[in-house]
C-alpha cells in the first residue's frame, strides 16, 4: 500500500497526512476549501520545523515529506489511485454519511474506506456504501504526529483481513493500534467523556474551582493534562456532540451532558478554537489563565 487519501484538511486531517507522508506514503489531501488546504500545508511545514529543531528529522526529510503530499478540491480526483481513504471531516453524522456515499461511488472498488470518527457508529457509516466489509474506524489522537494510539474500530461487517491490514499499517506508522468493537464512544471516549462531564458537573455544582479540579487529576491520578484543560483542547462542541451520541446510543441518563457545557457551547465558548473555554487563550502565550467567568 502506497497511495493514501485523506478527506478533510483540518487539525486531524493535516496531522494524519503529515504522519503518512513522513513515512513515505503518497498522500492526497482533499478539502473543498482551498484556503484550508494551504493552511494545512503551512501547519505541516511548521510542525516539521519543530521536529528539525528537536533533531528528530533533517531538512531533507522535511522537503521529502512535503513533496509526498498532493492537494485536491475534487474528491474524485483525489481518490483516483487510493488504496486507503481516511475521512477526517467534522464530527457530523450527516456530513460523514454524505462523504461515504460519494466515496463509495468514486474510490477504487478495492480501496479500504476508513473514518477518523471518535464516536459515530462505523456500522451506520458503512451502511450507506456497497462495501461495508471494507469500512473500518481508524481513530487517531490529537496531535497525530505525537500521540501513539490508533483506536481501530470494527464495524459489524468489517472483514478480519481489513482489520489485520489496518493494524499492520498503524504499526508501520510507528503507532500502537488497539482494536475495539462498534458501540457508542468505542473505548476512548466511552471512558474519557463521562470523566470530563463529571469534572464539568463538579465545577457547575461548586465542588471545586477550575485549577483545583485539574490539579487533583494531574497530581493525584498522574494525568498529563487536567480534564477541563483537555476539554478545551478537544473542543467543548466536540465533547457535547460525543456525550449526545453516548446518551442517545445507550439511553442512560449518566451520559447526559452537564447544563454548563451546553450553555458554554451555545454561547460559542468552545475552548482553544474560540479563544475561551474554561481558560482564555492568547496566541503565543503558553500560560493558562482561568476564564473570568470562573474566577
Amino acid at each position: 500500500m502506497k497511495n493514501i487519501t485523506v478527506i478533510g484538511a483540518g487539525t486531524m486531517g493535516n496531522g494524519i497526512a503529515h504522519v503518512f507522508a513522513q513515512c513515505g506514503f503518497t498522500v492526497s489531501l482533499v478539502d473543498v476549501n482551498t484556503a484550508q488546504l494551504e493552511k494545512a500545508k503551512a501547519t505541516i511545514a511548521k510542525n516539521l520545523d519543530r521536529q528539525i529543531a528537536k533533531g528528530s528529522i533533517s531538512e531533507e526529510q522535511k522537503q521529502t515529506t512535503l513533496s509526498n503530499i498532493l492537494t485536491y478540491n475534487d474528491i474524485a480526483a483525489g481518490t483516483k489511485n487510493a488504496e486507503l481513504v481516511i475521512e477526517a471531516a467534522t464530527e457530523n453524522i450527516d456530513l460523514k454519511l454524505k462523504i461515504f456515499k460519494q466515496l463509495d461511488e468514486v474510490a477504487p472498488i478495492n480501496a479500504i474506506l476508513a473514518t477518523n470518527t471518535s464516536s459515530i457508529s462505523i456500522t451506520k457509516i458503512a451502511s450507506v456504501t456497497k462495501r461495508s466489509e471494507n469500512v473500518i474506524g481508524m481513530h487517531f489522537m490529537n496531535p497525530v504526529p505525537v500521540m501513539k494510539l490508533v483506536e481501530i474500530i470494527n464495524g459489524y461487517a468489517t472483514k478480519k483481513e481489513i482489520t489485520e491490514t489496518i493494524v499492520a499499517l498503524s504499526k508501520q506508522l510507528g503507532k500502537t493500534p488497539c482494536v475495539v468493537n462498534d458501540y457508542p464512544g468505542f473505548i476512548a471516549n466511552r471512558i474519557l467523556m463521562p470523566m470530563i462531564n463529571e469534572a464539568i458537573y463538579s465545577l457547575y455544582e461548586g465542588v471545586a474551582d477550575v485549577a483545583a479540579i485539574n490539579t487533583v487529576m494531574k497530581l493525584g491520578m498522574a494525568h498529563p493534562m487536567g480534564p477541563l484543560q483537555l476539554a478545551d483542547f478537544i473542543g467543548l462542541d466536540v465533547c457535547l456532540s460525543i456525550l449526545n451520541v453516548l446518551q442517545e446510543g445507550f439511553g442512560n441518563p449518566k451520559y447526559a451532558p452537564c447544563p454548563l457545557l451546553v450553555n458554554m457551547v451555545t454561547a460559542g465558548k468552545l475552548g482553544i478554537k474560540s479563544g475561551e473555554g474554561f481558560y482564555t487563550y492568547v496566541p503565543g502565550n503558553k500560560e493558562l489563565t482561568v476564564s473570568e467567568r470562573f474566577k
